[in-house]
Protein backbone atom coordinates (compact mmCIF):
# COMPACT_ATOMS: atom_id res chain seq x y z
CA UNK A 1 0.00 0.00 0.00
CA UNK A 2 1.41 3.53 -1.20
CA UNK A 3 2.99 5.75 1.71
CA UNK A 4 1.70 9.15 2.45
CA UNK A 5 4.21 12.40 2.58
CA UNK A 6 3.94 15.25 4.23
CA UNK A 7 3.94 16.69 0.84
CA UNK A 8 0.85 14.80 -0.15
CA UNK A 9 -0.62 16.66 2.77
CA UNK A 10 0.74 20.33 2.64
CA UNK A 11 -0.77 19.81 -1.09
CA UNK A 12 -3.78 17.92 -0.18
CA UNK A 13 -2.87 15.06 -2.95
CA UNK A 14 -3.23 11.88 -0.76
CA UNK A 15 -3.44 8.51 -2.67
CA UNK A 16 -7.63 7.95 -2.55
CA UNK A 17 -7.20 4.38 -2.12
CA UNK A 18 -4.48 4.54 0.33
CA UNK A 19 -5.98 4.42 3.69
CA UNK A 20 -9.94 2.77 3.54
CA UNK A 21 -9.18 0.40 6.03
CA UNK A 22 -10.22 2.07 10.03
CA UNK A 23 -7.70 -0.33 11.11
CA UNK A 24 -4.47 0.30 9.15
CA UNK A 25 -1.74 2.38 11.11
CA UNK A 26 0.40 4.03 8.60
CA UNK A 27 4.08 5.02 10.23
CA UNK A 28 4.28 7.80 12.93
CA UNK A 29 6.22 10.02 9.87
CA UNK A 30 2.48 9.83 8.54
CA UNK A 31 0.09 9.43 11.08
CA UNK A 32 1.58 12.05 13.46
CA UNK A 33 1.17 14.91 10.79
CA UNK A 34 -1.79 13.64 9.77
CA UNK A 35 -3.27 13.82 13.37
CA UNK A 36 -2.18 17.29 14.00
CA UNK A 37 -4.26 18.19 10.82
CA UNK A 38 -6.82 16.91 12.69
CA UNK A 39 -6.57 18.91 15.57
CA UNK A 40 -6.02 22.34 13.70
CA UNK A 41 -8.69 21.69 12.21
CA UNK A 42 -10.99 21.40 15.49
CA UNK A 43 -9.12 23.59 18.33
CA UNK A 44 -10.62 27.02 17.86
CA UNK A 45 -14.11 25.31 17.97
CA UNK A 46 -13.40 23.40 20.57
CA UNK A 47 -11.81 25.39 23.10
CA UNK A 48 -14.42 28.44 21.64
CA UNK A 49 -17.71 27.26 24.15
CA UNK A 50 -15.76 27.39 26.96
CA UNK A 51 -14.57 30.90 26.35
CA UNK A 52 -18.12 31.67 25.96
CA UNK A 53 -19.56 30.16 29.30
CA UNK A 54 -17.15 31.62 30.98
CA UNK A 55 -17.67 34.90 29.52
CA UNK A 56 -21.60 34.70 30.05
CA UNK A 57 -21.03 33.84 33.31
CA UNK A 58 -18.71 37.03 34.18
CA UNK A 59 -15.18 34.94 35.05
CA UNK A 60 -14.06 35.82 31.42
CA UNK A 61 -12.61 37.76 28.87
CA UNK A 62 -12.14 41.76 29.82
CA UNK A 63 -14.15 40.39 33.40
CA UNK A 64 -11.33 41.30 35.23
CA UNK A 65 -13.07 38.78 38.20
CA UNK A 66 -10.49 37.08 40.53
CA UNK A 67 -11.98 34.03 39.55
CA UNK A 68 -9.98 34.21 35.93
CA UNK A 69 -7.96 30.98 36.42
CA UNK A 70 -11.30 29.09 36.29
CA UNK A 71 -11.54 30.10 32.78
CA UNK A 72 -8.15 29.11 31.95
CA UNK A 73 -9.16 25.54 33.89
CA UNK A 74 -12.63 25.50 31.38
CA UNK A 75 -10.21 25.69 28.50
CA UNK A 76 -7.38 22.95 29.92
CA UNK A 77 -10.46 21.02 30.52
CA UNK A 78 -11.90 21.62 26.74
CA UNK A 79 -8.92 20.48 25.03
CA UNK A 80 -8.37 16.78 27.44
CA UNK A 81 -11.35 15.41 27.36
CA UNK A 82 -11.78 16.43 23.43
CA UNK A 83 -8.53 14.01 23.04
CA UNK A 84 -9.74 11.36 25.90
CA UNK A 85 -13.67 11.33 23.49
CA UNK A 86 -11.85 11.18 20.88
CA UNK A 87 -10.12 8.25 22.51
CA UNK A 88 -13.79 6.54 23.31
CA UNK A 89 -14.08 6.41 19.81
CA UNK A 90 -11.04 5.50 18.02
CA UNK A 91 -10.08 2.76 20.03
CA UNK A 92 -13.13 1.88 21.97
CA UNK A 93 -14.48 -0.23 25.19
CA UNK A 94 -16.83 -2.90 24.57
CA UNK A 95 -19.73 -1.66 22.66
CA UNK A 96 -18.37 2.07 23.34
CA UNK A 97 -16.81 3.40 20.09
CA UNK A 98 -17.24 4.02 16.91
CA UNK A 99 -13.58 2.38 15.94
CA UNK A 100 -13.75 5.01 13.32
CA UNK A 101 -11.48 8.36 12.57
CA UNK A 102 -14.22 10.30 14.60
CA UNK A 103 -12.88 13.43 16.16
CA UNK A 104 -14.99 14.13 19.46
CA UNK A 105 -14.83 18.33 20.59
CA UNK A 106 -16.99 20.47 22.56
CA UNK A 107 -20.55 21.15 21.12
CA UNK A 108 -21.75 24.94 20.15
CA UNK A 109 -25.33 23.02 19.82
CA UNK A 110 -25.43 23.38 23.62
CA UNK A 111 -24.76 26.88 23.67
CA UNK A 112 -28.11 28.61 23.45
CA UNK A 113 -29.36 26.42 26.81
CA UNK A 114 -26.26 27.00 28.91
CA UNK A 115 -25.83 30.90 28.13
CA UNK A 116 -29.17 31.81 29.83
CA UNK A 117 -28.74 29.34 32.73
CA UNK A 118 -25.39 30.46 34.21
CA UNK A 119 -25.40 34.74 32.64
CA UNK A 120 -24.04 37.01 35.13
CA UNK A 121 -23.95 34.29 38.05
CA UNK A 122 -20.37 33.78 38.16
CA UNK A 123 -18.52 30.48 39.28
CA UNK A 124 -21.25 29.62 41.69
CA UNK A 125 -23.24 28.79 38.46
CA UNK A 126 -20.91 25.95 37.43
CA UNK A 127 -21.77 23.49 40.03
CA UNK A 128 -25.57 22.91 38.50
CA UNK A 129 -23.82 23.05 34.76
CA UNK A 130 -21.58 20.48 35.15
CA UNK A 131 -24.58 18.73 36.93
CA UNK A 132 -26.62 18.70 34.04
CA UNK A 133 -23.54 17.89 31.86
CA UNK A 134 -23.24 14.98 33.80
CA UNK A 135 -26.76 13.97 33.52
CA UNK A 136 -27.25 14.50 30.09
CA UNK A 137 -23.99 12.65 28.88
CA UNK A 138 -25.78 9.79 31.08
CA UNK A 139 -28.95 10.40 28.44
CA UNK A 140 -27.20 10.84 25.67
CA UNK A 141 -25.25 7.56 26.35
CA UNK A 142 -28.65 5.47 27.14
CA UNK A 143 -29.71 6.67 23.37
CA UNK A 144 -26.69 4.44 21.87
CA UNK A 145 -29.09 1.93 21.44
CA UNK A 146 -32.16 3.69 19.79
CA UNK A 147 -30.94 6.17 18.12
CA UNK A 148 -31.46 4.94 14.49
CA UNK A 149 -35.12 4.51 15.55
CA UNK A 150 -35.14 8.18 16.49
CA UNK A 151 -34.14 9.24 12.64
CA UNK A 152 -38.21 9.81 11.95
CA UNK A 153 -39.21 12.44 14.10
CA UNK A 154 -36.03 14.44 12.62
CA UNK A 155 -36.32 14.86 9.17
CA UNK A 156 -34.42 17.83 7.05
CA UNK A 157 -37.34 20.54 8.02
CA UNK A 158 -36.71 19.96 12.22
CA UNK A 159 -32.94 19.20 11.89
CA UNK A 160 -32.37 22.31 9.55
CA UNK A 161 -34.66 24.59 11.10
CA UNK A 162 -32.94 23.49 14.73
CA UNK A 163 -29.05 24.29 13.53
CA UNK A 164 -30.77 27.87 12.16
CA UNK A 165 -31.41 28.61 15.14
CA UNK A 166 -28.33 27.57 17.07
CA UNK A 167 -26.18 29.81 14.55
CA UNK A 168 -29.31 32.73 15.41
CA UNK A 169 -28.90 32.46 18.95
CA UNK A 170 -25.09 32.96 18.71
CA UNK A 171 -24.61 35.56 15.93
CA UNK A 172 -24.88 38.34 18.52
CA UNK A 173 -21.66 37.04 20.61
CA UNK A 174 -19.81 37.24 17.60
CA UNK A 175 -20.64 40.97 16.95
CA UNK A 176 -20.30 41.45 21.02
CA UNK A 177 -16.90 40.10 21.02
CA UNK A 178 -15.52 41.77 18.09
CA UNK A 179 -16.83 45.26 19.43
CA UNK A 180 -14.83 44.75 22.71
CA UNK A 181 -16.74 41.81 24.91
CA UNK A 182 -19.73 42.02 27.00
CA UNK A 183 -17.95 43.91 29.95
CA UNK A 184 -17.66 46.76 27.79
CA UNK A 185 -21.25 47.40 26.96
CA UNK A 186 -22.64 50.39 27.78
CA UNK A 187 -19.48 52.10 27.55
CA UNK A 188 -17.17 54.77 25.35
CA UNK A 189 -14.93 51.81 24.77
CA UNK A 190 -17.72 49.61 23.50
CA UNK A 191 -17.30 49.26 19.78
CA UNK A 192 -14.43 51.24 19.34
CA UNK A 193 -11.94 51.51 15.78
CA UNK A 194 -9.02 49.36 17.43
CA UNK A 195 -11.42 46.47 18.53
CA UNK A 196 -12.98 46.21 15.14
CA UNK A 197 -10.12 46.47 12.75
CA UNK A 198 -8.33 43.46 14.47
CA UNK A 199 -11.87 41.34 14.09
CA UNK A 200 -12.17 42.24 10.62
CA UNK A 201 -8.56 41.10 10.00
CA UNK A 202 -9.62 37.67 11.52
CA UNK A 203 -11.99 37.43 9.06
CA UNK A 204 -10.19 39.28 5.56
CA UNK A 205 -7.30 36.63 6.50
CA UNK A 206 -9.37 33.55 7.07
CA UNK A 207 -11.70 33.88 3.95
CA UNK A 208 -7.96 34.54 1.74
CA UNK A 209 -6.91 31.36 3.11
CA UNK A 210 -10.14 29.58 3.16
CA UNK A 211 -10.55 30.52 -1.01
CA UNK A 212 -7.39 30.76 -2.35
CA UNK A 213 -4.63 28.67 -0.53
CA UNK A 214 -4.94 24.93 -0.73
CA UNK A 215 -4.40 21.68 1.51
CA UNK A 216 -3.56 22.59 5.44
CA UNK A 217 -3.44 26.13 4.97
CA UNK A 218 -7.07 26.08 3.79
CA UNK A 219 -7.81 23.77 6.69
CA UNK A 220 -7.09 25.33 8.96
CA UNK A 221 -7.94 29.18 7.87
CA UNK A 222 -9.53 29.64 11.14
CA UNK A 223 -6.88 28.63 13.07
CA UNK A 224 -4.56 30.77 10.85
CA UNK A 225 -6.81 34.08 10.77
CA UNK A 226 -6.72 33.92 14.54
CA UNK A 227 -3.16 33.82 14.61
CA UNK A 228 -2.93 37.00 11.93
CA UNK A 229 -5.27 38.93 14.29
CA UNK A 230 -3.35 37.93 17.40
CA UNK A 231 -0.64 39.35 15.91
CA UNK A 232 -2.09 42.71 15.13
CA UNK A 233 -3.74 42.83 18.39
CA UNK A 234 0.01 42.66 19.82
CA UNK A 235 1.29 45.25 17.96
CA UNK A 236 -1.57 47.13 19.22
CA UNK A 237 -0.87 47.08 22.76
CA UNK A 238 -4.26 44.79 23.48
CA UNK A 239 -1.96 41.49 24.66
CA UNK A 240 -1.83 40.85 28.78
CA UNK A 241 1.15 38.05 29.71
CA UNK A 242 0.27 38.52 33.06
CA UNK A 243 -1.31 35.36 33.76
CA UNK A 244 0.80 33.10 31.85
CA UNK A 245 4.05 33.31 33.88
CA UNK A 246 1.73 32.22 37.04
CA UNK A 247 0.37 29.16 35.31
CA UNK A 248 2.15 25.32 35.42
CA UNK A 249 3.79 23.14 33.46
CA UNK A 250 1.44 20.55 35.02
CA UNK A 251 -1.80 19.68 36.33
CA UNK A 252 -4.02 17.16 36.56
CA UNK A 253 -8.43 17.30 36.39
CA UNK A 254 -9.98 17.82 39.59
CA UNK A 255 -13.03 16.12 40.11
CA UNK A 256 -16.33 18.54 41.34
CA UNK A 257 -14.20 21.44 40.87
CA UNK A 258 -17.05 23.79 41.29
CA UNK A 259 -19.28 21.28 43.22
CA UNK A 260 -22.10 19.52 41.94
CA UNK A 261 -25.86 20.51 42.18
CA UNK A 262 -29.29 19.77 40.41
CA UNK A 263 -31.06 21.77 38.34
CA UNK A 264 -34.02 21.24 36.48
CA UNK A 265 -34.28 23.58 33.72
CA UNK A 266 -30.87 22.41 32.93
CA UNK A 267 -31.11 19.19 32.91
CA UNK A 268 -34.27 19.41 30.78
CA UNK A 269 -32.00 21.42 28.46
CA UNK A 270 -28.94 19.26 28.36
CA UNK A 271 -31.01 15.71 27.78
CA UNK A 272 -33.29 17.60 25.04
CA UNK A 273 -30.31 18.69 22.81
CA UNK A 274 -28.49 15.68 23.51
CA UNK A 275 -31.23 14.18 21.22
CA UNK A 276 -30.51 16.56 18.58
CA UNK A 277 -26.68 15.75 19.13
CA UNK A 278 -26.91 12.16 18.87
CA UNK A 279 -28.64 12.21 15.14
CA UNK A 280 -25.78 14.79 14.45
CA UNK A 281 -23.32 11.66 15.39
CA UNK A 282 -25.11 9.72 13.28
CA UNK A 283 -25.09 11.85 10.08
CA UNK A 284 -21.39 12.76 11.33
CA UNK A 285 -20.93 8.79 11.13
CA UNK A 286 -22.30 8.38 7.74
CA UNK A 287 -20.38 11.15 6.45
CA UNK A 288 -17.26 9.48 7.30
CA UNK A 289 -17.83 6.13 6.20
CA UNK A 290 -19.31 7.09 2.73
CA UNK A 291 -16.93 9.94 2.48
CA UNK A 292 -13.95 7.98 3.63
CA UNK A 293 -14.93 4.29 2.16
CA UNK A 294 -17.81 4.52 -0.06
CA UNK A 295 -20.01 2.72 2.40
CA UNK A 296 -23.03 3.06 4.55
CA UNK A 297 -22.23 2.90 8.36
CA UNK A 298 -23.10 -0.12 10.32
CA UNK A 299 -25.19 -0.09 13.36
CA UNK A 300 -22.62 -1.36 15.61
CA UNK A 301 -20.61 1.86 14.41
CA UNK A 302 -23.44 4.72 14.69
CA UNK A 303 -24.77 2.94 18.36
CA UNK A 304 -21.08 2.87 19.32
CA UNK A 305 -19.89 6.19 18.39
CA UNK A 306 -23.45 7.43 20.34
CA UNK A 307 -22.10 5.77 23.43
CA UNK A 308 -18.58 7.68 23.33
CA UNK A 309 -20.55 11.20 22.86
CA UNK A 310 -22.44 9.95 26.29
CA UNK A 311 -19.59 8.64 28.25
CA UNK A 312 -16.96 11.59 27.39
CA UNK A 313 -19.50 14.30 27.93
CA UNK A 314 -20.75 12.59 31.67
CA UNK A 315 -17.16 11.97 32.61
CA UNK A 316 -15.74 15.30 31.74
CA UNK A 317 -18.87 17.27 33.61
CA UNK A 318 -17.54 15.58 36.39
CA UNK A 319 -13.92 17.16 35.57
CA UNK A 320 -15.48 20.51 34.49
CA UNK A 321 -15.33 19.93 31.10
CA UNK A 322 -18.76 20.84 28.44
CA UNK A 323 -20.75 18.23 26.44
CA UNK A 324 -18.73 16.48 23.89
CA UNK A 325 -20.11 15.52 19.92
CA UNK A 326 -18.03 14.60 16.85
CA UNK A 327 -17.14 17.09 15.14
CA UNK A 328 -18.45 17.75 11.46
CA UNK A 329 -15.17 19.96 10.13
CA UNK A 330 -13.27 16.79 10.68
CA UNK A 331 -15.89 14.41 8.98
CA UNK A 332 -15.21 16.73 6.11
CA UNK A 333 -11.09 16.21 6.53
CA UNK A 334 -11.83 12.46 6.44
CA UNK A 335 -13.75 13.06 3.00
CA UNK A 336 -11.33 15.29 1.65
CA UNK A 337 -7.92 13.51 2.53
CA UNK A 338 -9.32 10.07 2.10
CA UNK A 339 -7.78 8.99 5.31
CA UNK A 340 -9.91 6.06 7.15
CA UNK A 341 -6.84 5.17 9.76
CA UNK A 342 -8.72 5.83 13.06
CA UNK A 343 -5.29 5.18 14.50
CA UNK A 344 -4.05 8.52 12.82
CA UNK A 345 -7.21 10.09 14.76
CA UNK A 346 -5.71 8.63 17.90
CA UNK A 347 -2.24 10.30 17.30
CA UNK A 348 -3.72 13.37 17.23
CA UNK A 349 -5.83 12.73 20.45
CA UNK A 350 -2.87 11.71 22.29
CA UNK A 351 -1.60 15.54 21.54
CA UNK A 352 -4.65 17.22 22.54
CA UNK A 353 -4.37 15.34 25.80
CA UNK A 354 -0.71 16.35 25.99
CA UNK A 355 -1.51 19.79 25.50
CA UNK A 356 -4.55 20.06 27.93
CA UNK A 357 -2.45 18.68 30.82
CA UNK A 358 -0.14 21.72 30.57
CA UNK A 359 -2.13 24.72 32.36
CA UNK A 360 -0.01 27.15 30.61
CA UNK A 361 -1.86 26.30 27.05
CA UNK A 362 -4.51 27.44 28.61
CA UNK A 363 -2.95 30.23 29.91
CA UNK A 364 -2.00 31.22 26.52
CA UNK A 365 -5.21 30.98 24.73
CA UNK A 366 -6.23 32.85 27.03
CA UNK A 367 -4.11 35.72 26.53
CA UNK A 368 -6.31 36.24 23.14
CA UNK A 369 -7.89 39.45 22.92
CA UNK A 370 -11.77 39.06 22.78
CA UNK A 371 -12.27 41.09 19.98
CA UNK A 372 -9.35 38.81 17.76
CA UNK A 373 -11.62 35.72 18.83
CA UNK A 374 -15.33 37.46 17.59
CA UNK A 375 -13.72 37.63 14.29
CA UNK A 376 -12.90 34.06 14.15
CA UNK A 377 -16.71 33.39 16.13
CA UNK A 378 -18.63 35.98 13.36
CA UNK A 379 -17.35 33.31 11.01
CA UNK A 380 -17.75 30.03 12.67
CA UNK A 381 -21.34 31.10 14.08
CA UNK A 382 -22.31 32.16 10.82
CA UNK A 383 -21.12 28.91 9.11
CA UNK A 384 -23.85 27.33 12.16
CA UNK A 385 -26.61 29.20 10.39
CA UNK A 386 -25.66 28.72 6.61
CA UNK A 387 -25.66 24.59 7.94
CA UNK A 388 -29.07 25.07 8.73
CA UNK A 389 -30.12 26.87 5.44
CA UNK A 390 -27.91 24.22 3.38
CA UNK A 391 -30.47 21.43 5.12
CA UNK A 392 -33.43 23.49 4.94
CA UNK A 393 -32.94 23.63 0.98
CA UNK A 394 -33.33 19.85 0.62
CA UNK A 395 -36.85 20.36 1.97
CA UNK A 396 -40.43 20.16 -0.18
CA UNK A 397 -41.60 23.66 0.68
CA UNK A 398 -45.36 22.92 0.12
CA UNK A 399 -48.00 24.92 2.33
CA UNK A 400 -47.77 22.41 5.45
CA UNK A 401 -43.65 22.93 5.51
CA UNK A 402 -43.88 26.18 5.42
CA UNK A 403 -46.74 26.65 8.22
CA UNK A 404 -44.32 24.74 10.77
CA UNK A 405 -41.52 26.16 9.90
CA UNK A 406 -42.97 29.69 10.16
CA UNK A 407 -44.52 29.32 13.55
CA UNK A 408 -41.43 27.43 14.90
CA UNK A 409 -38.80 29.78 13.96
CA UNK A 410 -41.73 32.93 14.68
CA UNK A 411 -41.88 31.85 18.11
CA UNK A 412 -38.84 31.18 19.47
CA UNK A 413 -36.78 33.86 17.78
CA UNK A 414 -39.30 35.73 19.15
CA UNK A 415 -38.84 34.56 22.69
CA UNK A 416 -35.05 34.92 21.91
CA UNK A 417 -35.90 38.87 21.13
CA UNK A 418 -38.05 39.49 23.39
CA UNK A 419 -37.29 37.70 26.79
CA UNK A 420 -38.91 39.52 29.17
CA UNK A 421 -42.41 38.32 27.43
CA UNK A 422 -42.10 35.40 29.28
CA UNK A 423 -41.03 37.16 32.89
CA UNK A 424 -44.54 35.85 34.95
CA UNK A 425 -43.61 32.28 34.17
CA UNK A 426 -41.40 29.88 36.64
CA UNK A 427 -37.83 30.49 36.58
CA UNK A 428 -37.56 26.89 35.58
CA UNK A 429 -39.79 27.60 32.26
CA UNK A 430 -37.94 30.97 32.06
CA UNK A 431 -34.97 29.61 31.09
CA UNK A 432 -36.00 26.92 29.04
CA UNK A 433 -38.18 29.24 26.95
CA UNK A 434 -36.16 32.42 26.45
CA UNK A 435 -33.19 30.44 24.46
CA UNK A 436 -35.43 30.24 21.82
CA UNK A 437 -33.63 26.41 20.53
CA UNK A 438 -35.77 24.74 22.82
CA UNK A 439 -39.46 25.89 22.03
CA UNK A 440 -38.59 26.05 17.95
CA UNK A 441 -37.21 22.85 18.41
CA UNK A 442 -40.29 21.18 20.01
CA UNK A 443 -42.55 23.11 18.42
CA UNK A 444 -40.98 21.77 15.08
CA UNK A 445 -41.04 18.15 15.99
CA UNK A 446 -44.49 18.05 17.75
CA UNK A 447 -45.80 20.30 14.15
CA UNK A 448 -44.61 17.95 11.35
CA UNK A 449 -45.57 14.13 13.73
CA UNK A 450 -49.26 15.91 14.06
CA UNK A 451 -50.06 17.78 11.08
CA UNK A 452 -51.20 15.52 8.28
CA UNK A 453 -49.80 15.60 4.93
CA UNK A 454 -51.68 17.67 1.84
CA UNK A 455 -52.68 14.98 0.06
CA UNK A 456 -52.57 17.23 -3.57
CA UNK A 457 -49.70 19.19 -2.47
CA UNK A 458 -46.99 16.82 -3.60
CA UNK A 459 -48.98 15.77 -6.91
CA UNK A 460 -49.47 19.27 -7.93
CA UNK A 461 -45.88 20.04 -7.21
CA UNK A 462 -44.43 17.18 -9.64
CA UNK A 463 -47.16 18.09 -12.55
CA UNK A 464 -46.15 21.64 -12.55
CA UNK A 465 -41.95 20.25 -12.79
CA UNK A 466 -43.04 18.21 -15.55
CA UNK A 467 -44.79 20.84 -17.41
CA UNK A 468 -41.95 23.18 -16.87
CA UNK A 469 -43.50 25.96 -15.36
CA UNK A 470 -42.18 27.80 -12.83
CA UNK A 471 -43.95 30.12 -10.36
CA UNK A 472 -43.24 32.47 -7.18
CA UNK A 473 -43.21 29.72 -4.33
CA UNK A 474 -45.21 31.55 -2.30
CA UNK A 475 -47.76 32.00 -5.05
CA UNK A 476 -47.89 28.37 -5.83
CA UNK A 477 -47.64 27.34 -2.00
CA UNK A 478 -50.66 30.03 -1.17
Amino acid sequence: MKQARWSDVLGGRLDEAQLKNPDYMPPLSTAVPLGIQHVLAMFVSNVTPAIIIAGAAGFGFGSQSPDFENLVYMIQMAILFAGIGTLFQTIGMGPVGGRLPIVLGTSFAFLPVMIPAVAGQGVSAMAALMGGVFIGGLFHFSLGSIVKRMRFALPPLVTGLIVLMIGLALVRVGIQYSAGGVPLIGTEEYGALRYWSVAIVVVLVTLLLKFFARGLWSIAAVLLGLVVGYCVALVMGMVDFGNVSDAGWLALPSPFKWGFEFSMPIVIGMCFMSIISAIETVGDVSGITKGGAGREATDREISGATYADGLATAVGGVFGSLPNTSFSQNVGLVSMTGVMSRHVVTCGALFLILCGLIPKVGAVIATVPIAVLGGGVIIMFGMVAAAGVKILSAVEWNRRNMVIFAVSLSVGLGLQLEPDALQHLPETAQILLTSGLLPSAFLAIALNLLLPEEAGEDVRASQTEERGEIQPVGVRDA
